[in-house]
């Protein structure tokens, strides 16, 4: 099977399965993340009580720690259930919302990369860069980083965490720390609307629930998201704009086939 008949079929395997993934998110996005969870054929849930996420935990097939609006109760739980998830072998992917960008953020991941074995890192470019040390230009929690080498940037990240990595932007990379996968799927109104990268995180987790925590996985969760924002800006009438085009992007997921991956995805490796 080629790599893109491989992250095709992640759409019927989450959709066969109906993995729960347990988010620990921010709450600027976690409706839409809910919702793009539920279209992609996966099942929510957004529990972030100290008291009830290892127990959340450990019912889930997949466990994702977004860091978009950190506190020290969110990091409590953040620990609480990826300890949790490592030992019973749950994948747990990490969204690092902003890290560079204050000592909060800074610490938090940190903190988390010190105690928990993660999975997959999905972030933008100066997040990825800045998880390893490496200084990324910023404005506020956006990317500034220059693309160029950006393949060898993630190769070199995946290596230097020990996990998968995706940088998304507008072209995406991901990387096991071997091999880079270039995704050139999407649309520049995503960066439009708020969250977008959240809810590649929610498609990430699916997949990797659904489809076992690989480089197909990962890559199929990130170019999910790419063509369905191209379907998405495609089906906009005169006249709409970002709040059709949000709504759309969770109808075009929801819609989302194997045919439509393997006839619009632009997936090269490097």
């Amino acid at each position: 099977m080629s790599l893109m008949e491989q992250i095709a079929s992640g759409i019927e395997q989450v959709r066969i399965r109906k993995p729960i993934v347990h988010h620990i998110t921010n709450y600027i996005s976690i409706n839409d993340c809910a919702n793009v969870t539920l279209a992609i054929g996966a099942s929510p849930i957004m529990a972030n009580d100290p008291v009830e996420v290892e127990e959340v935990a450990a019912q889930s097939a997949a466990l994702i720690l977004n860091l978009g609006t950190p506190n020290t109760r969110m990091l409590e739980s953040m620990l609480l259930a990826g300890k949790k998830a490592n030992a019973m072998g749950i994948p747990v992917i990490l969204d690092p919302v902003g890290v560079g960008f204050t000592q909060v953020r800074t610490r938090t991941v940190e903190q988390i990369a010190l105690c928990i074995r993660l999975t997959a890192v999905r972030g933008n470019l100066a997040e990825i860069q800045r998880m390893t040390g490496v200084y990324a230009a910023m404005r506020g929690i956006d990317s500034l980083a220059s693309a160029d080498n950006a393949a060898e940037t993630v190769r070199q990240a995946a290596q230097q965490m020990g996990c998968l990595v995706a940088a998304t932007g507008p072209t995406d990379f991901v990387s096991d720390g071997r091999t880079v996968c270039r995704i050139d799927n999407g649309d520049a109104m995503m960066s439009r609307v708020t969250g977008t990268g959240c809810m590649t995180t929610s498609l990430v987790a699916s997949c990797c629930a659904a489809m076992g925590a690989s480089l197909s996985a990962v890559t199929a969760g990130v170019m999910f998201m790419g063509i369905a924002g191209e379907m998405a800006c495609a089906s906009l009438l005169p006249g709409e704009g970002t709040g059709s085009f949000r709504i759309r992007l969770v109808d075009a997921i929801s819609i989302l086939t194997a045919d439509d991956v393997l006839r619009q995805g632009r997936c090269s490796v490097e």
